[in-house]
């Protein structure tokens, strides 16, 4: 969630709101559909992420890459490093994302990120030359910054635009862009694998081509975002506060002075001026605004919280959670599927990348239950069912492999059964720890505290990306099937963890969360400081005079947006 998107505290506008909005659902898609094209575009940030991450382990199993880098793809240690090195690249992007979005905005933010994504990108396909693997590590980090950003600021810049009734659905749009961009790379390297033949005729082509693809989507997500609009919170928070009213209308296609519009922006101006007074007076050496000022209040922010035992409790939930949900196994996975499959007894390099493809499809199949239900069925339930399954299908995998390693051609159906073991790994992932886990560190924060303890949770995923993915090929090498067995064993875990450590959060309000950890007051005493603003600007006069509408369905709004748009 982005700074600033906040819960809303004050019921009565929400229900106004809502009279006047219409209900939730496709429909409202529908009479939003600028917002929801802006929102599928913006999340081109979303496509490069799943793109770049799941592109380079096909790439590492092509016959004329291995030959090209020479030592760094035989020495596994080496083989981590071309892979993880852009994980570290993204941990370092998470940390700039939040102060660069602030200061230049999100669309600029969006563009300067595109921007290191490309430049990345030209370094890697440098690697053809004698550059070799000293291009791949630059490029890859170089890319990670940009991946690693984009993925904190483009949720932000959705949430910010969108209207209230699909602000779910629209930020859940990156987590599906993500899933559709980690599916066309795996496909898109088994068709390219075929450029010049699958064994040593194979041509640098193979491997450049799926590198270079990237930039077809960011190049065009470079020069759309140009015509864009500014997020009409940040706008507001910057003081252009017409500006901020005129993209609001224009983004609900509304005219400015529309009940509508006049109630949705006294809540942006309110979750502002909230912001503003709360830094004012936990921070009061950083509320100049000043960009110097912002970029320190990150880390003050962030350290602030581990001066409580009820904040630090979060702070180990948020944390312990992502360590958990890489510790899956599932990055080890997406990085390696190849060099996986061939170790469980694929023969080919073609059959192997056939496989890593279903992962693809699969994974990416699994995100839509996650969506539907994990309201209706609560956070803990799904995390704990999704570790055992995890954690079963890991065990079964190590002990085909220890059984039939050493003797593959003789039990192809054994083989073959780890494969669909894996395969089943990825849908419990893919419904349980892959959204949930993003949830959870989400929404369990106080929402003054709520910006600094995403980026923590965020950060503790990233680090520990970066370290499944330097060390898993070493592991395979090393300890072969017991790399499984330790997967299976630290996600069973995460279920213990879950169970007895995380109280469930669903349909919970703030101030209940704040029972739930022993911080009472925090979020009551942010209420409070809410109603107030509420008052100043006016939203609880707007409020009540748009209680008449209580109970309006949405055929006006929905007719007079019609009316406009033929009148353009």
């Amino acid at each position: 969630m982005a700074p600033g998107a906040a819960a809303q505290f004050d019921t009565a506008a929400l229900q106004a709101r809502q009279a006047l909005q219409g209900k939730a659902g496709p429909m409202a898609l529908v009479r939003n559909a600028k917002v929801f094209g802006i929102a599928c575009f913006a999340c081109l940030g979303g496509l490069l992420y799943g793109y770049n991450q799941g592109v380079f382990s096909g790439v590492l199993a092509m016959n004329n890459f291995n030959k090209h880098m020479g030592v760094w793809t035989k020495n596994q240690t080496n083989k981590g490093w071309l892979t993880s090195i852009l994980e570290l690249g993204a941990w370092v992007g998470t940390i700039y994302s939040g102060f660069l979005a602030e200061i230049f905005s999100r669309k600029y933010a969006i563009l300067m990120n595109t921007g290191v994504f490309i430049i990345g990108v030209i370094i890697q396909a440098t690697a053809s030359t004698s550059a070799g693997h000293s291009a791949i590590l630059g490029g890859r980090f170089i890319t990670g910054m940009g991946v690693g950003s984009l993925s904190m600021i483009v949720p932000m810049y959705n949430a910010e635009c969108a209207p209230p009734e699909v602000r779910g659905a629209l930020v859940g749009l990156q987590q599906l862009a993500i899933t559709t961009g980690i599916m066309f790379s795996f496909w898109i390297d088994y068709g390219t694998n075929y450029i010049g033949g699958t064994g040593d005729s194979q041509v640098e082509a193979a491997w450049l081509v799926p590198l270079c693809l990237q930039l077809a989507p960011a190049l065009a997500l470079a020069i759309g975002i140009l015509f864009m609009p500014f997020s009409p919170r940040w706008l507001e928070h910057h003081g252009r506060e017409a500006e901020a009213r005129k993209t609001l209308a224009s983004l609900r296609g509304l005219p400015q002075d529309h009940e509508l519009i006049e109630l949705e922006y006294a809540e942006i101006k309110a979750q502002s001026l909230f912001e503003k007074r709360t830094i004012a007076e936990h921070f009061p050496h950083l509320a100049d605004g000043s960009s110097w000022s912002v970029v320190k209040l990150q880390f003050v922010a962030c350290a602030s919280l581990f001066k409580s035992k009820p904040m630090l409790r979060r702070v180990a939930l948020a944390t312990i959670t992502m360590f958990f949900q890489q510790w899956t196994g599932i990055n080890a996975i997406l990085y390696y599927a190849p060099q996986i499959f061939a170790g469980l007894g694929l023969t080919g390099n073609t059959i192997s990348l056939l496989a890593t493809g279903v992962v693809g499809i699969v994974m990416w199949l699994a995100t839509f239950p996650a969506v539907m239900y994990v309201d209706k069925l609560g956070r803990k339930p799904i995390l704990v069912s999704g570790a055992i399954g995890m954690g079963v299908c890991h065990l079964i995998v190590a002990g085909i492999m220890a059984s039939f390693q050493h003797d593959w051609p003789h039990h192809v159906g054994a083989g073959w059964a780890a494969v669909v073991m894996v395969w089943i790994f990825v849908i419990f992932f893919g419904y349980s720890w892959g959204p949930c886990a993003w949830i959870i560190i989400a929404e369990i924060w106080p929402i003054s505290q709520r910006p600094y303890g995403i980026a923590l949770g965020a950060s503790s995923n990233w680090m520990n990306n970066f370290i499944v993915g330097q060390v898993t090929p070493d592991m395979f090498t090393g300890i072969t099937y017991g790399t499984f067995i330790l997967f299976g064993l630290l996600i069973m875990m995460g279920a213990a963890f879950i169970y007895f450590f995380f109280p469930e959060t669903k349909g919970l309000s703030l101030e209940e969360m704040d029972v739930l950890f022993g911080s009472v007051g925090v979020a009551a005493a942010d209420a409070e400081r809410m109603r107030e603003i509420n008052r100043e600007v006016g939203l609880d006069q707007a409020v009540r005079s748009s209680s008449i509408t209580h109970g309006m369905n949405e055929k006006p709004i929905l007719d007079e947006k019609e009316g406009r748009r033929s009148s353009e």
